[in-house]
Formats: C-alpha cells, sequence, structure tokens
C-alpha cells in the first residue's frame, strides 16, 4: 500500500522538482492545490529547520495526513546572512527587484560579490509528531548578473563554481544532483526507501 504524502507547497517550481527526486517510490504525493484551501501557518521561526518543523506539523494536524514541509532560502555572508528565513518574504514584488534590494545592500557595504549558500530545511509530520528531518547546503557565491532562464527565486544570481555557471544556467537533472533541496529530499527518499 503506497504512502499518501502531502507536499505542503504551492510552489510549482518547488513541487516539480520533489516530484522528481522522489519518482519511482511507493508514495502518493499530493499538493496543497489538491486540497480545499488551507489558511497558512505564520512562519514565525528563527531558523529554516523551525520553519519546516512548524509548517509540517501544522498541514499534517489540519488534514490528518503524513506532511512534508521545507523552508529553504539564499543566506549571503556580506549582508550577515540575509535574506536568510525572509528570503520568500524580502523586500521586492519581483525576483528582479529582490535582486536590485539584495545588491543594494551589498553596494552599500561596499562589495561587490559575497559568498554564498542556499539552505534547505525538511521536516515530515504525522498529525501527532515530527517524524523525520533533514538539511541540505550548497554552497556558492553571488553574481551581479543574473543569468539563465531555469530553476525560480534566486538562482539566476546563485552562481556555483564547480560547473561555472549560475543555477538558472544548467539543467534541471544536474541542479537537483547538487542544490539544497535535492540534497534534503534524497535523504528522504532513502528514508522512505528503508520503511518499503
Amino acid at each position: 500500500m503506497s504512502i499518501v504524502l502531502l507536499v505542503a507547497t504551492t510552489n510549482t517550481g518547488k513541487l516539480r522538482e520533489i516530484r522528481d527526486i522522489l519518482a519511482g517510490l511507493d508514495v502518493e504525493l499530493r499538493s496543497l492545490a489538491d486540497l480545499p484551501a488551507i489558511v497558512e501557518p505564520e512562519e514565525h521561526g528563527a531558523t529554516f529547520a523551525e520553519n519546516a518543523r512548524l509548517k509540517a506539523r501544522y498541514y499534517a494536524e489540519v488534514t490528518g495526513l503524513l506532511a512534508v514541509a521545507d523552508d529553504s532560502g539564499l543566506e549571503v555572508d556580506a549582508i550577515d546572512g540575509a535574506p536568510g528565513v525572509q528570503s520568500a518574504r524580502f523586500p521586492g514584488e519581483t525576483y528582479a527587484d529582490k535582486f536590485a534590494n539584495l545588491f543594494r545592500m551589498l553596494d552599500e557595504r561596499g562589495v561587490e560579490t559575497s559568498a554564498a549558500r542556499f539552505v534547505c530545511a525538511l521536516a515530515v509530520a504525522d498529525p501527532l509528531r515530527v517524524v523525520f528531518e533533514a538539511r541540505g547546503v550548497v554552497e556558492g557565491c553571488i553574481t551581479r548578473e543574473p543569468r539563465g532562464s531555469g530553476g525560480f527565486g534566486y538562482d539566476p544570481i546563485f552562481f556555483y563554481p564547480p560547473f561555472g555557471k549560475t543555477l538558472a544556467e544548467v539543467e534541471a537533472d544536474d541542479k537537483a544532483r547538487v542544490s539544497h533541496r535535492g540534497q534534503a529530499f534524497r535523504q528522504l527518499r532513502e528514508y522512505f526507501g528503508t520503511r518499503a
């Protein structure tokens, strides 16, 4: 009997990546789009892990389903780890606006670029408790010229040195192989493999 897993996101880019990583498992994925509208919880955690736990527990309790939630974002060293847990809520209507605000902050610090990383924390919860957690990190740096049309979010300004490209310039399979979300969800894949 397959496991029904609610992927607690409305982000189609994230959902596509997660479906690809978990493909072939005896897991039936559902997304928030498959359910009647649910009020989103307030993400007030100070860390990615706290927000992932909060969301996974909330959606598991509300729906009665096993739920996986992740919280992920970009940490830029030269601006004290910003935008961090505020990555999705960083000032700007569009990602181009968010990039401009991030570049302005770098300019205020007198730097052109900075070491940076994408971090993903995920949590799986049933209606009673968190049953699994994982974390993935990919290191790179900020580029001032957005490049590439793949990926989503901050990918066009995140330069990954081993590929010599931004994550928006690489094929989806290559990105999933090294990305923060790919790392975390491959750990989830292994977890489900041990439950079979």
